[in-house]
């Protein structure tokens, strides 16, 4: 819980708003418990009357300083809430042109939807050998530690790849079977990688339908299965399919979500 003790003048919070979602602003006089206002001052001098309950005080959510906006762990931050992470990601996206963050031992990452020049073998083989936390953040951190914890323990790992849709899952898959490729120094680094990326048309086919966010969005779960011998170099993959929309395939909600490319290509 938030103590009043840090709503004090000078100090910034987040407040909601309709537009941006929320805003910061600048408290103009010090807080103290038994209030029903908290008098601020928005960024464009606005001033702000901060309605407050005293029997239920909920105080919104302070803002960190500044020398912590741009963190690439969003775990250092002093003030872990959904403005803080939103802020950090804005800035480092749109200030910095990056688009991967860490959160702890997750990576988070912003879909550009354009082509970025950092996956090429030079930039693999950067992240090879290291710990994770010793570079930038990058799916390639999180292949290297997958890749490295296996050889190391002789132990099965797994890298879920989540979020909403457009969000840029089955390109960083991809990106991840690539490092592997390449790291593993395997004779046939592209054919595993070029036969599973060559099954997606087939997939996405079926499994792919239009959404509100995404024209060609993936409707359906992929667990892929990368093989290694035991000098750790690719053998081979296996690719599973599962939580299919079934509702697509008998009908669609007009005007927001689409049937399968199949069945419209068939019409």
């Amino acid at each position: 819980l938030q103590l009043s003790i840090l709503f004090f003048q000078y100090n910034r919070v987040w407040i909601p708003d309709d537009e941006q979602v929320w805003k910061s602003a600048e408290i103009k006089q010090d807080f103290h418990p038994g209030n029903n206002v908290l008098e601020l001052l928005l960024e464009d001098s606005t001033e702000c009357h901060y309605p407050v309950d005293p029997s239920r005080p909920e105080l919104p959510p302070l803002r960190n300083p500044d020398i912590l906006v741009g963190e690439n762990d969003l775990t250092a931050l002093s003030y872990l809430h959904e403005p803080a992470v939103l802020h950090n990601l804005k800035v480092r996206f749109v200030e910095s042109r990056i688009i991967y963050t860490y959160c702890g031992i997750i990576l988070v990452a912003i879909n550009p939807y354009k082509q970025l020049p950092i996956y090429g073998d030079a930039i693999i083989h950067a992240y090879s050998g290291q710990n994770m936390g010793d570079m930038d953040p990058h799916i390639f951190a999180v292949a290297e530690e997958a890749y490295k914890q296996m050889a190391r323990n002789h132990k099965n790992q797994s890298i879920i790849v989540s979020g909403e849709s457009g969000a840029g899952k089955t390109v960083s898959a991809r990106y991840a079977m690539r490092y592997f490729a390449v790291v593993s120094k395997s004779g046939n680094k592209n054919r595993v990688e070029d036969k599973v990326l060559a099954s997606n048309p087939i997939t996405e086919a079926i499994g792919n339908a239009k959404t509100t966010r995404n024209d060609n969005s993936s409707r359906f779960g992929k667990y892929t299965e990368i093989s290694f011998d035991k000098k750790y170099r690719i053998i081979g993959a296996n690719m599973r399919t599962y939580l299919l929309e079934k509702s697509r395939v008998v009908f669609q909600v007009l005007g927001r979500l689409k049937n399968r490319r199949l069945f419209l290509d068939l019409l």
